[in-house]
């Protein structure tokens, strides 16, 4: 387990943290078409909070993208850098996921993140700002559509709409599971909305959310309690 500390010069207010999004949103590759799913590795990013304690631990767990088992793991454990601001999530989560990235003993092939990508109000969520820092390819898989608007898909496992913010398509409600309602899969950095798609359900054979998200939230719930033992 890592422990963080917070970057000098890391955004302490609301003003400064939406110029930095207004910076580094330039940057984002959205004309790559990203690794093929079920080839080499695929990464789960999550965090957990401990709000009594101030406390944020993060955890990156690797996967074999063709079978799904896992390959290596990390956390890392630190203050929270940032209030709670909606829309700027972003800022409280970077510096621990951060380290439990660079904690792991391989290269972390496609990160999934449990959030947002372009399907955020200002185009740049955390799989976007994780993506651009790192300049690995990301995805985001929600659990929840935030302020966009969709129709229900289909039923059956695979089925999907458009999240859409006004007309622009900002992400994709996918069905992972028949009957089950959506997850929202929206694109970071250096990946294509469709090879995102593909890449969540490769990743969801038996439950609604991605292995990779599973594993990752169990681990860095496991990393919080042992932190605040």
């Amino acid at each position: 387990m890592t422990t963080v500390r917070i970057p000098a010069g890391w955004p302490a207010t609301e003003e400064r943290a939406r110029a930095v999004q207004d910076e580094l949103r330039g940057r984002v590759v959205l004309d790559e078409p990203g690794p093929p799913p079920g080839t080499g590795r695929v990464t789960g990013v999550d965090v957990a909070y401990d709000d009594e304690r101030d406390v944020v631990a993060a955890a990156a767990v690797v996967l074999d993208a063709a079978t799904l088992d896992v390959v290596a793991g990390s956390t890392a454990v630190g203050r929270v850098p940032f209030p709670y601001v909606p829309g700027l999530l972003a800022f409280r989560e970077i510096p621990a996921v951060l380290a439990a990235l660079e904690g792991l003993p391989c290269a972390p092939g496609l990160v999934v993140c449990d959030g947002y990508g372009l399907a955020h109000p200002r185009r740049f969520g955390l799989a976007s700002h994780l993506g651009v820092l790192t300049g690995l390819p990301t995805i985001g898989v929600a659990k929840t559509p935030f302020a966009f608007a969709y129709e229900e898909p289909g039923a059956p496992r695979g089925s999907s709409s458009p999240l859409r913010a006004g007309e622009e398509e900002v992400g994709r409600a996918l069905r992972t599971r028949a009957g089950v309602k959506p997850v929202f899969v929206s694109v970071g950095h250096r990946v294509t909305l469709d090879t995102a798609c593909a890449h969540t359900l490769r990743l969801a054979p038996d439950f609604r959310l991605p292995e990779t998200t599973r594993h990752a939230d169990a681990l860095c719930r496991r990393a919080l309690k042992e932190a605040a033992a």
